[in-house]
């Protein structure tokens, strides 16, 4: 199974991502976390320390990786074809959770000159992961779908679109579901997250209603989860609460077949 998840900055996708992978990973799975936001922080939450997550050089930033796979000997050229294993084999970073990271940072090219040849190996190395690999995916985006192309995004099972019921999130919500959509995505599927009223779950469900996605669950405001971001507790910690049971939960229907709309899903990665 290959997810995308995506939402407004601050609203929980990096714990829904991080439960995700670690729901995955404990089942068996073979699984793969990819941290494609652009404040990366994916790493803390699977179980690195701060120390460990932070020297973790992002794919997009590593000079020497990106000039090795594509130049050519000439100026202003760049080469389109190379391989990416050797990429995840050496940078892929295991961690507590059991899932494997790669953080693969956003292209920046204001006044850092053209940025074609890293965003050419980040939409190649995240194509090759959708694509070809075997291996349980759950990719951390940002609040864009920039990372993907179409023929990428049609590879992904699911996106799950995480918003709580903030009016400035729900905005954001929107205008993913309609890119996902457009851009080929299967299933577009929706979370809520720090769900603390009535008023809330409503809101959520109505906004559901509203762009006919389907809410494949909500997650509770937990007092929990907001310790664990204070003192940097991995999701692991979070194991038998309200937030994470519902992650579980989540997990649990992504998996099952007849919750993909009619596709048959029947493995959603490499078992160990």
């Amino acid at each position: 199974m290959k997810i995308a998840v995506a939402g407004k900055g601050g609203v929980g996708k990096t714990l829904v991502a991080a439960g995700l992978a670690w729901s995955l990973a404990r089942r068996g799975f073979r699984t793969i976390a990819v941290d494609a936001d652009p404040t990366p922080n994916l790493g803390i939450s699977l179980g690195l320390t701060v120390k460990e997550a932070s020297s973790i050089i992002p794919i997009s930033e590593n000079a020497a990786l990106i000039e090795a796979k594509t130049r050519t000997g000439f100026p202003g050229v760049y080469s389109l074809t190379f391989s990416v294993d050797d990429i995840i084999r050496d940078y892929a970073v295991p961690t507590p959770s059991g899932a494997q990271l790669l953080v693969m940072g956003t292209v920046k090219s204001m006044g850092s000159g053209c940025s074609c040849a890293a965003n050419t190996v980040l939409r190649t190395l995240i194509r090759h992961l959708v694509v070809d690999r075997e291996e349980a995916l759950v990719l951390d985006m940002e609040a864009g779908l920039e990372h993907l192309g179409r023929g990428t995004a049609e590879g992904v099972d699911v996106m799950l679109v995480v918003t709580d019921a903030n009016a400035k999130s729900i905005g954001t919500a929107r205008i993913i579901t309609r890119m996902a959509a457009e851009s080929g995505v299967p299933n577009v599927f929706l979370a809520g997250n720090r769900i603390g009223s009535n008023d809330e779950m409503r809101i959520v469900t109505a906004f559901a209603r509203e762009t006919e996605s389907r809410l494949m669950g909500t997650i509770p405001y937990d007092p929990a989860v907001m310790k664990a971001g204070i003192t940097a507790e991995p999701v692991m910690a979070l194991e038998g609460t309200p937030a994470m049971n519902a992650i579980e939960r989540i997990t649990e229907s992504l998996m099952t077949g007849s919750d993909l709309h009619g596709k048959t899903e029947k493995s959603p990665g490499g078992r160990k």
